[in-house]
């Protein structure tokens, strides 16, 4: 286990668990915390027996978004928040969706504000029953940022995403999970372990091919039809001169399991 003040890192076999770990501030933000998890995420990126990943909180959080503690300004100062943004934020949304991984998130409590679409940005989201999701920005007149006005529409529908955005209204778990904004809510008692159960699912697939799979959905949002058939040809070019291809056609036809390499 690798663990600092900020972030908690366990590696598995095949994958790794990276907790925020700010429980006294229902594991808020602040910049030393951003630093320490994108230096998380670049190692488990580099690290060529890590295939999945599982983002959590500690204790009674998943994460509140932004510490407003850490925002304090002098009588007079007017805030950039576009350059927090443009140095933290956006490259940490990016990075989640851009990882050659699945990343499965396990919303443990609360999720608000940017720490909510932090969560939306990742593949997979579990989230306990208690759990809820809070749109915040609305509360303090800001605008929903970290990818939450482009996650929002596309995972529940416009007439929801402006409802949430500019009512700032929790949506628990369950509901979350019936409107299409999540993968499954699960009992509190077994959210890690169902995690865990993914993750490791994950860690014996062929890690390249899904890598690919992300990169085509992600794609489809913008595309049209021509634009996504051209892809869905040149990524299956790619996925096809992978190892991992000619061992699940062998495995298939000699009627046993795949052993993946998750390598290029």
């Amino acid at each position: 286990m690798v663990e600092n003040d900020l972030i908690v890192t366990e590696p598995r076999e095949g994958y790794r668990v990276i907790t925020l770990n700010r429980p006294d501030r229902l594991n808020s933000f602040n910049e030393a915390m951003h630093a320490a998890l994108m230096s998380a995420l670049d190692d488990a990126e580099t690290d060529g027996s890590c295939r999945a990943l599982i983002l959590t909180g500690a204790g009674r959080g998943f994460c509140a978004g932004q510490d407003l503690s850490d925002r304090v300004f002098r009588p007079g100062q007017v805030p950039d928040l576009s350059s927090t943004l443009e140095r933290l934020y956006n490259p940490l949304v990016r990075k989640i969706r851009s990882l050659g991984m699945p990343v499965i998130c396990a919303v443990n409590g609360v999720a608000a504000g940017a720490g909510a679409n932090i969560a939306l940005a990742c593949d997979i989201v579990l989230a306990a029953r208690s759990a809820k999701f809070i749109q915040a920005f609305a509360k303090l007149g800001l605008v929903p940022d970290s990818g939450g006005t482009w996650f929002l529409p596309r995972l529940v529908g416009t007439a929801r995403a402006r409802a949430l955005a500019l009512l700032a209204e929790p949506v628990l778990a369950e509901q979350a999970e019936v409107w299409g904004m999540i993968w499954k809510a699960v009992d509190d008692a077994v959210l890690m372990d169902e995690a865990h159960r993914l993750a490791a699912h994950f860690a014996v697939q062929p890690t390249v091919g899904l890598g690919l799979i992300k990169q085509a959905l992600d794609a489809s949002e913008t595309n049209d039809l021509d634009q996504q058939l051209d892809l869905e040809r040149d990524l299956q070019g790619q996925a096809g001169r992978t190892p991992d291809y000619l061992e699940g056609v062998t495995a298939f036809f000699e009627k046993r399991q795949p052993k993946f390499s998750g390598r290029a």
